[in-house]
């Protein structure tokens, strides 16, 4: 089942929410506006359900994964304003037809473990979490009982970027480059010193290559943090990235924990050919994220 693990859809409920609002978020027409970067113009193509699924057809997918974009920041919301934006996410994501499915949200303002398991009830195949909320060990601490769902459910993680801080002057793929891979590179290592004991069976996917942070493994190495043996359920997702980038992740941690991600409509995939390798990145490491299948 070749599977994109990370893309983004906005269903025209959740859409129609974002144009009512004044604040950040908010769309105004179809220009995004969001905390910390520049005024984004959607191409309303970007969440056509037959334009994506026609998409997906062509990229050879058989599950193609949606979820909330952290760097929204509605997670970060009041639960007032949260909620009904987190009800026409789930409600709509969860009503797509083949191949898409859907990643959970939850609100973080306010965060209720049970709503992360009514989702997962309904069908979501696990959670995403900004990596803002993961980024030291109060984060993990914080994130505990709602991952604790997870593991419960035999479900896995998803850490994807958060908000972006305001960057006065700063070029248009400023927060793409800059906030959003410290964030990850963050998270890997707050995960790796903090997360990973509190958690032990919890599988979870890094979005975009984890911010390259395995690749400071002999850095970390020479500063005492040791080289550790390769985390089986530790994930690295591809999207933005290509084959040299891929391929010094898999010098650094193996191809078994390499999964496939296109952070669709901002950006496309990566060619990983048609070999066994990227058979196994589309196909056999997903599977092994989602359904914890032997390697």
């Amino acid at each position: 089942m070749p599977t994109d693990v990370h893309q983004h859809f906005w269903p025209p409920e959740f859409t129609e929410l974002l144009r009512a609002r004044t604040s950040h978020p908010y769309l105004d027409g179809w220009t995004l506006r969001l905390t910390g970067e520049p005024p984004y113009e959607v191409d309303p193509a970007d969440h056509d359900l037959a334009a994506r699924t026609r998409l997906a057809a062509a990229d050879g997918l058989d599950l193609a994964l949606v979820s909330l974009s952290g760097p929204l920041g509605i997670e970060y919301l009041p639960p007032a304003e949260a909620a009904p934006l987190l009800t026409a996410f789930h409600d709509g994501a969860l009503a797509l037809p083949p191949p898409f499915g859907a990643w959970a949200s939850v609100c973080l303002s306010a965060p209720e473990p049970e709503a992360v398991e009514r989702e997962l009830r309904r069908g979501c195949v696990g959670l995403q979490l900004p990596a803002t909320a993961l980024l030291d060990e109060a984060g993990w601490q914080s994130c505990a009982p709602l991952l604790d769902v997870l593991t419960r459910h035999d479900k896995p993680l998803f850490v994807h970027p958060g908000v972006a801080p305001p960057a006065p002057g700063a070029p248009p793929w400023w927060a793409a480059l800059v906030p959003y891979l410290q964030q990850m590179h963050a998270s890997w290592f707050a995960f790796r010193a903090f997360g990973r004991a509190r958690h032990p069976r919890l599988r979870v996917c890094f979005a975009a290559l984890a911010g390259l942070a395995p690749l400071h493994g002999e850095r970390f190495a020479a500063r005492g943090g040791g080289r550790g043996e390769v985390d089986f359920d530790a994930f690295y997702e591809t999207s933005s990235y290509g084959t040299r980038a891929v391929d010094a992740l898999v010098r650094t941690v193996g191809i078994d924990v390499l999964v496939a991600g296109s952070d669709r409509p901002y950006a496309t995939p990566a060619d990983l050919g048609a070999d066994a390798a990227a058979h196994a990145v589309r196909t056999v490491n997903p599977a092994r994220l989602l359904k914890g299948a032997t390697r």
